[in-house]
């Protein structure tokens, strides 16, 4: 038998009190916050995201056929939701590359170290499924099966596209000329 809390959980989806619903995604929102921080790099964008995703989740809630899927659901529509974002700055927005050189002279760009702030950029450039697996494993501290669940692959997938992702992730800092490795 569950916790009173579990169970209290296990009725939410099919409630139609939206407050209790709520109350179950905010009991994340750390890890929401964190996640949707490091895919958008803006804390307006990030909670905004997570607004959004609350919205998708309330309407979509009778598609969720698993309660104890609920965190790992709502945090794959949070990413889908980021990358929509993502791609949505990408039309609007074009950085000329010397004003990325000037960034990445050793100084701290709102408080992130210049070398923290060139491996972001480079992340961009690194397949999505791989970008995934790096941003929520060394932005956000999820372990693999965590990921494995939250993307629906198998936890050896995970592990392939991980190590993919920072071979990529090596060669294109590599290819950058400025980075030294540590």
């Amino acid at each position: 038998m569950g916790t009173n809390a579990e169970m209290k959980k296990m009725v939410f989806i099919q409630t139609n009190d939206e407050t209790v619903f709520v109350q179950s995604i905010m009991e994340h929102q750390d890890t929401l916050f964190s996640i949707a921080y490091s895919y958008l790099r803006n804390r307006h964008d990030a909670l905004e995201a997570i607004q959004e995703m609350t919205c998708r989740a309330w309407i979509k809630r009778s598609s969720l056929k698993n309660d104890k899927a609920f965190k790992s659901w709502i945090i794959r529509i949070l990413i889908y939701i980021c990358i929509d974002e993502q791609r949505r700055r990408k039309r609007t927005t074009v950085i000329p590359n010397e004003e990325l050189d000037d960034a990445f002279n050793g100084a701290t760009v709102d408080g992130i170290q210049a070398d923290q702030l060139a491996i972001r950029t480079v992340l961009e450039s690194i397949k999505p499924k791989y970008r995934h697996v790096l941003l929520l494993k060394y932005y956000n501290d999820m372990t693999l099966i965590e990921i494995a669940a939250i993307l629906g692959k198998p936890e050896g997938t995970i592990k392939t596209w991980q190590h993919k992702g920072l071979e990529q992730l090596r060669k294109l800092m590599k290819n950058r000329g400025d980075w030294h490795e540590y």
